[in-house]
């Protein structure tokens, strides 16, 4: 089977995602992939090495400005003449599926040319009725229409009774919290990954808190330094990894994949949503509802010191292997989700309180 593998860019989430699914790929001697990004520049996307050859096309994106979006200079930014040519310009007919996660250029390549489409992404999920904060009409057409796909699956904390699967997490990362299962991380070290924020504005307020030692990524660094009570680092896979796994806490914007290291670790998390984006604020108020972060909606010292004073983490188990999701991907009865989905709940740990939330949402929810 020959797929072309569509990936949004513009976080590192669906990238982080992608190299789950690479790696299970690559071990598929019945399977060829070549990998396709869009929403970024080329030039700014590191760590790119398992997807070998790699296209990238400036696609659409949204423009952020002080952790919310603009909607105006969204509209005016993208280059949809481009975009269009970009469609056009895409060949997918030699291949037997456009997988995609919320890419809109080989999504809308493959219902030009009649090539069946799958995807699997985050997004997909919220075309069910699952939890949602603040979702506009504007909102349901870009869910619907921004990267349509022939079949979705999509992935969530919970299926919440609908076509839905776990994420996944690396088998590291589930390595090192089983074997911190039974020790409380003690220590100042608090992650900070505010991507859409103004990095001014987060060292203004993270320098109030001298008490406490932060290690900020951001997009805009482009060296490592260290200012007061914060080390600044530019962004970096393997450098942020090991800082989440020894951090006592995580401090971000609410995007779904880094939410879900945090749980899988049992991190304490606590979450910034990026204003005016209906998928941050949903992720903000599911976990929030289920115990599972607090939530701020401005970078302010004094409720960041507030929860650093009475953080806890909970810790959810999740699985960490690809190859059954990738059997089903291969087999082709794209239709049929029950039992790859069933399949793959069964290999998930809730809390018992956790649990217990859940069902009332999914109760409250339908």
């Amino acid at each position: 089977m020959k797929i072309l593998y569509g990936i949004q860019g513009t976080g590192n989430g669906h990238i982080t995602r992608a190299r789950h699914m690479a790696a299970a790929f690559a071990a598929n001697e019945n399977i060829q992939v070549d990998y396709f990004f869009s929403g970024r520049n080329k030039a700014n996307f590191f760590d790119m090495e398992v997807f070998n050859e790699y296209a990238a096309k400036q696609g659409l994106s949204f423009v952020t400005e002080a952790g919310r979006i603009n909607h105006t200079k969204t509209l005016t930014q993208n280059n949809l003449f481009k975009f269009i040519k970009d469609i056009k310009g895409t060949q997918v007919k030699s291949y037997d599926l456009v997988l995609n996660d919320f890419e809109p250029i080989t999504a809308w390549a493959a219902k030009r040319q009649g090539v069946p489409s799958l995807s699997v992404s985050h997004q997909a999920a919220f075309l069910n009725h699952v939890p949602k904060q603040n979702q506009t009409f504007i909102d349901k057409i870009i869910t619907q229409h921004f990267a349509p796909t022939q079949y979705n699956l999509g992935t969530h904390w919970y299926h919440f009774g609908y076509n839905i699967i776990p994420p996944f997490v690396t088998s590291e990362l589930k390595k090192h919290a089983a074997q911190s299962r039974f020790q409380n991380i003690e220590n100042d070290q608090i992650l900070v990954y505010l991507p859409f924020e103004s990095i001014d504005i987060v060292k203004e307020q993270l320098q109030v808190i001298s008490e406490w030692k932060f290690t900020c990524y951001h997009p805009s660094i482009s060296h490592a330094y260290k200012d007061a009570n914060i080390h600044f680092k530019p962004l970096s896979t393997s450098g942020f990894k090991h800082d989440l796994l020894t951090c006592s806490g995580v401090v971000s914007n609410c995007g779904f994949e880094l939410s879900t290291e945090c749980l899988s670790l049992g991190k304490p998390l606590l979450v910034k949503p990026l204003q005016k984006q209906y998928e941050q604020l949903s992720n903000a108020y599911t976990l929030q509802k289920l115990g599972l972060c607090d939530v701020i909606h401005s970078i302010n010292a004094e409720q960041i010191d507030d929860w650093l004073q009475t953080k806890q983490g909970v810790r959810v188990d999740y699985p960490t292997n690809c190859n059954a999701l990738v059997d089903w991907i291969a087999e082709g009865n794209w239709k049929q989700t029950s039992q790859i989905c069933n399949s793959l709940w069964q290999e998930v740990t809730f809390p018992v309180h956790v649990k217990q939330k859940l069902d009332r949402l999914q109760q409250a929810n339908i």
